[in-house]
């Protein structure tokens, strides 16, 4: 039996998520259920292959000055240094400062989703995150740390464009504002895609057979870049309270 290699591995994940991904649609009529059947597949596939690190969850995102994102499909989130995250009734509730990165999810990848896209991410980019120093053990200090900017993506399983990646796609990333911008992203059926904005918009996307596999080491390398988030101030928070 002829051994697997570090390609056919990465080959026959894609293939059992586009299958999972593509039946769905196929079976399910209903768009809601449609949509929450994506968002759960993305979910459990994220959760079983990036380091245990990170947690997923469909989520709002609150600072301490009580404001409020908009409902997000997905969220990649550290606890580390934020140590509440509220379940009410199946509704969590993150701290901003806890956020690496968010998602939209959607079936299709058109102007109209990637857009929408662009405003989930920015009511969370607008919110405020704080950040305190840190007091290891023997009483050393790390002073606070900037908030990293948090990553913004989109995943869909086909694309609406004929060009998925052509002068539409670009000319709706260069309409974007600094807050709404898509770093990264998945056309399962398509490309996996990064964008960068530094010196005007750059973008690179992988081939079709390997849409799924770019995309997930992409998100791990951007993961492992912006490194461990800020320590949150919890103070700040404390102050919802009238008796603090």
């Amino acid at each position: 039996m002829e051994k697997p290699t570090l390609n056919t591995i990465f080959l026959g994940l894609q293939a059992q998520m586009r299958t999972k991904l593509a039946s769905d649609r196929g079976i399910l009529f209903h768009p809601t259920t449609k949509g929450d059947a994506s968002e759960l597949n993305w979910k459990e596939w994220l959760e079983a292959y990036i380091p245990k690190r990170y947690q997923v969850d469909k989520a709002f995102v609150i600072d301490s000055n009580n404001r409020f994102s908009q409902q997000l499909d997905l969220v990649i989130y550290d606890r580390q240094y934020s140590p509440f995250v509220f379940n009410q009734d199946g509704a969590i509730y993150i701290p901003a400062e806890s956020v690496y990165a968010i998602f939209e999810v959607k079936q299709e990848f058109n102007k109209q989703n990637l857009e929408y896209a662009g405003e989930k991410i920015k009511s969370v980019r607008t919110l405020n995150r704080t950040s305190a120093p840190i007091v290891h053990a023997g009483g050393r200090i790390i002073d606070t740390k900037p908030p990293l900017k948090i990553m913004g993506g989109i995943l869909t399983l086909s694309s609406g464009w004929v060009d998925a990646f052509g002068d539409s796609f670009q000319d709706c990333l260069k309409g974007m504002d600094e807050y709404s911008q898509i770093d990264i992203g998945c056309v399962l059926e398509k490309a996996g895609f990064t964008a960068t904005y530094e010196s005007g918009l750059s973008f690179e996307t992988s081939t079709e057979e390997e849409a799924l596999i770019y995309f997930f080491l992409k998100l791990l390398i951007k993961l492992q870049n912006l490194g461990t988030v800020p320590a949150m101030d919890i103070e700040a928070y404390a102050k919802a309270l009238a008796s603090i």
